[in-house]
C-alpha cells in the first residue's frame, strides 16, 4: 500500500513493554513511523501527579521505540480525571520536542470519568507551557462539543489556530458525545466540509476500525472514499 501511494506513513499504538518486540516487527520496512504513546487504559495518566513515576516509565520506552524506528512525532493523550496543569507541568518536566499532545472528547468511554485536553484553550495552555506541537482528533472535537454544549463545527476551528502537526479523521456519529471511529461515509460526518479545514501538506492519520485481522482492505476502501471526496 505504501509503494502504491494508498498510505504515506504508519502510525503505531504502543503497548507497555512491547516496545522490543514491536521494533523487530517493524524496523526492516523502509516507510516513516509516527508513534503513538500508551493512553490511560493501558496506564499513562499525565493528569495525575500519583502516576508520575509510572507515566516517565512509559514514556521512556516510547522514547526509545520512537528512537528506534526514527519517528519525528510521539502522540500523548494528556490524561483523564486530573488537572490540566499536572499534565502540562509532566510534559514540561519529560522535556520532549518530538511530543504531540493530542484533544480529547469530553466524557471518557467508561466510568463517566471526564477527560483533559478538550478544549482549545486547554491544549494550547499544554503546547506552551511544555514547548510541544498538537495533534488534531476531530472525532473527538466533535464528542467534547456535544459533552460540553457547542456547536461542533465552530468548536472544531477554533482548534485550527494552534497549527495543528497532524490530523486523526474518522467517520462517525456528529450528534454523539463518544467516539465510534466509523468507516468514512458510513457515518454522518459531514466529511467534505472538513477535508476542506485541513491544511495543504498536513499529515492525516486514518483512525478508522480495522475490521479484519489479516487484511487492509477496509482501510483501502477508506482511503478511496476520502480521495473521491478531494
Amino acid at each position: 500500500m505504501y509503494e502504491k501511494r494508498v498510505c504515506q506513513y504508519i502510525e503505531i499504538y504502543l503497548l507497555p513493554d512491547t516496545g522490543g518486540k514491536m521494533v523487530e516487527l517493524w524496523k526492516g520496512l523502509k516507510i516513516p513511523y509516527i508513534v503513538h504513546a500508551p493512553h490511560y487504559q493501558a496506564g499513562l495518566n499525565l493528569a495525575s501527579r500519583d502516576s508520575r513515576e509510572h507515566n516517565l516509565k512509559l514514556i521512556d520506552e516510547t522514547r526509545r521505540f520512537a528512537d528506534s524506528l526514527s519517528s519525528e512525532s510521539i502522540i500523548v493523550h494528556p490524561g483523564i480525571a486530573g488537572d490540566i496543569n499536572e499534565t502540562a507541568r509532566q510534559l514540561k518536566e519529560i522535556n520532549e520536542p518530538r511530543l504531540l499532545v493530542e484533544n480529547k472528547p469530553y466524557y471518557a468511554l467508561f466510568g463517566g470519568l471526564i477527560c483533559n485536553g478538550t478544549t482549545a484553550e486547554e491544549i494550547g495552555f499544554v503546547m506552551k507551557e511544555a514547548g510541544i506541537g498538537c495533534c488534531l482528533d476531530i472525532g473527538h472535537a466533535f464528542c467534547a462539543a456535544r459533552g460540553l454544549k457547542e456547536e461542533p463545527m465552530e468548536f472544531l476551528n477554533s482548534f485550527l489556530s494552534l497549527k495543528p502537526e497532524l490530523f486523526h479523521l474518522t467517520d462517525g456519529d456528529y450528534s454523539s458525545e463518544y467516539d465510534r471511529h466509523d468507516h468514512i461515509g458510513k457515518g454522518n460526518y459531514d466529511i467534505k466540509s472538513i477535508i476542506k479545514l485541513i491544511p495543504a501538506g498536513k499529515r492525516v492519520t486514518v483512525e478508522t476500525a480495522k475490521d479484519f485481522r489479516d487484511s487492509l482492505t477496509d482501510f483501502e476502501e477508506d482511503i478511496a472514499a476520502l480521495n473521491g471526496m478531494i
